[in-house]
């Protein structure tokens, strides 16, 4: 029997064949295999009475001239399963779905203890911090280290409000100071009827006092592991604290009234810088100059007196994590009590504090200092150019992602007002970015650009600052957590923490990592996580918003009503800033 013409349908799809019924059916099935590209093992022909088998007979079948048979089946390879099973939230236990979701949790307010609320979240903008408290052998001599790590695990692994009981009653027990009864006046029924509740204390207190139990915790190495394993664990190993948030300070006393007085110089180990208020403090920086630069009276061995001496305090040592107390709270004697400083003091998101430092530590910094601004304000412009033709290629719709279609010179005017106008080639027109752009006219990819950023920024590092673990290479700063004072009186009011979202985003993609090798600018965490693409690091650099934890109430809160904290009224003021150093990733 002569071969026939007939056709099958595919995806839509037509096409002309020929059959040849003396031939079996599996001879037919590679015909229509190298048409479709459906393998066999996959293809359902369907003819009449059902399928197509390779014992078919074409005898029964009666193919005819010109008929269509209808062919089932995916081309190409099958798809391979994710390499991970997937999991629905509505099929994950709290654990996951806190890991998942990365959300923070509130606390809840134990009667008067929102101060202690406040400062936990705060603190738990130190990813460093949890991977110090999770080594396997902590030594402390107190409790309290033990208690917050297991406290953090616990919000970390639920999307419920925590009740934090066990660690306030460590906190209280390793600091009386906390447990004080309220016996002011407005509880004077409950104290007369044997009620008694605890009294409202100070948020900075709390966080020094935390801050402080921390000191024996083991420290980090290079690579932002713990050291505090095993026999490594012994005296004379760096602790967390020292190497993360305690800075040096530089003190040098000279005598006003007889200058020919040798100076002297002192050095003293702080945790934290105060922001001194008065009538003329407008700034955070004129606040904290204001307490480096201050006279004092002491006894003078030349004059024989007391005199009056200037006292100049610079940080020769800037750590990764630095603390600014606004000294919101002052003793008046005319009332016999605390007062609150109402005035309005702005505070910056990004600080650079080499204007606090000595001058050969400013002289250590400074080079990486200005480069890294440097490298901001180029990633600033690229992510605008990405961003721009981003725009460009959605507005003009899908023919200019075709280059056999667009011309190449052909320019496409922005959509917004800004009068900008990109290339098909993705080039801003009128700019020069040929840091950005290789030949050919692409984007060089951004994680390219960027090792070699952190490459170039290495080089100018000092090399006392690169062994210095958990110190600022660039004394560069941001702002990543906030407590604030609501009220007007210092021994009541409540207390707010504020902490910056992309805190916990890190956390969630477990990708925070040293910004240059042996800066120690910032600690890896463990885990490693996957590589982040362009558009993850632009998604986290764009995305400024913060997190709001008012006890067990936690909600979002805008970058653009950080300036509401400033101060001037009885609403929430700043009262403890943290700032960390910038890293280049």
């Amino acid at each position: 029997m002569a071969p026939i013409l007939v056709h099958i349908k595919h995806a839509g799809k037509t096409y002309d064949l020929q059959l040849d019924p003396d031939l079996p059916p599996a001879v037919f099935k590679d015909t229509v295999y190298n048409a479709t590209g459906v393998p066999t093992d996959r293809m359902k022909v369907m003819v009449k009475g059902g399928v197509l088998k390779d014992d078919s007979s074409w005898k029964k079948i009666g193919p005819k001239e010109g008929q269509t048979f209808m062919v089932i089946g995916a081309a190409g390879e099958l798809p391979k399963p994710p390499p991970k099973p997937v999991v629905f939230l509505e099929d994950m236990d709290d654990s996951e779905l806190a890991e998942a979701l990365a959300k923070p949790v509130g606390l809840t307010n134990l009667g008067n203890t929102c101060y202690m609320n406040a400062t936990v979240q705060a603190l738990r903008a130190v990813p460093e911090l949890q991977v110090a408290l999770g080594t396997p052998s902590l030594q402390s001599t107190t409790p309290l280290p033990g208690a917050l790590r297991d406290l953090y695990n616990n919000m970390s692994h639920t999307t419920d409000s925590i009740t934090p009981l066990q660690f306030l009653q460590v906190l209280r027990q390793v600091n009386p100071q906390f447990a004080e009864m309220d016996r002011s006046e407005k509880r004077a029924n409950d104290l007369m009827m044997g009620r008694q509740g605890y009294a409202q204390q100070d948020a900075e207190e709390c966080y020094a006092a935390i801050v402080n139990s921390l000191r024996n915790v083991p420290g980090l190495d290079a690579s932002g592991k713990s050291v505090g394993t095993g026999a490594e664990a012994v005296v004379g190993r760096a602790k967390f604290v020292e190497q993360y948030m305690m800075g040096q300070m530089r003190r040098e006393l000279t005598c006003d009234e007889a200058p020919e007085e040798p100076s002297t110089v002192s050095f003293e180990q702080v945790l934290k810088i105060e922001c001194n208020i008065n009538i003329n403090t407008n700034f955070m920086l004129s606040g904290i100059m204001n307490s480096l630069d201050t006279k004092v009276d002491k006894n003078s061995p030349s004059l024989g007196r007391q005199a009056v001496y200037s006292q100049k305090s610079r940080l020769s040592r800037l750590p990764t994590y630095l603390t600014v107390h606004m000294a919101r709270f002052a003793w008046r004697a005319d009332i016999g009590k605390k007062a609150k400083i109402m005035r309005k003091v702005k505070f910056p998101q990004e600080f650079d504090a080499l204007d606090l430092a000595t001058d050969e530590l400013r002289a250590k910094l400074l080079p990486a200092n200005r480069k890294l601004k440097e490298i901001e304000k180029e990633r600033g412009e690229r992510r605008k150019v990405r961003k721009r033709t981003k725009q460009a290629a959605a507005t003009a719709g899908p023919t200019l992602s075709s280059s056999s279609s667009v011309p190449p010179t052909i320019d496409v005017e922005m959509a917004d007002t800004t009068g900008v106008v990109v290339n098909a080639e993705g080039a801003t027109v009128g700019e020069d970015k040929s840091k950005e752009i290789v030949p050919g006219g692409e984007f060089e990819d951004e994680r390219v650009t960027r090792k070699k950023e952190v490459a170039e920024l290495a080089q100018l590092i000092d090399v006392d600052v690169k062994s210095d673990v958990g110190c600022s290479a660039t004394g560069l700063y941001e702002l990543v957590a906030i407590v604030t004072h609501k009220g007007a009186a210092a021994d009541a009011g409540h207390y707010i923490g504020f902490v910056k979202k992309s805190v916990f985003d890190a956390y969630k993609n477990n990708k925070r990592s040293s910004a240059i090798p042996g800066s120690s600018s910032g600690a890896s965490t463990e885990g490693g996580g996957t590589e982040q693409t362009t558009a993850d690091l632009d998604g986290l650099e764009d995305d400024e918003d913060w997190y709001k934890f008012d006890d067990e109430k936690v909600s979002l809160f805008p970058k653009e009503k950080l300036a509401t904290l400033d101060g001037g009224g009885e609403d929430s003021s700043a009262y403890v800033l943290l700032y960390r150093s910038k890293s280049v990733v």
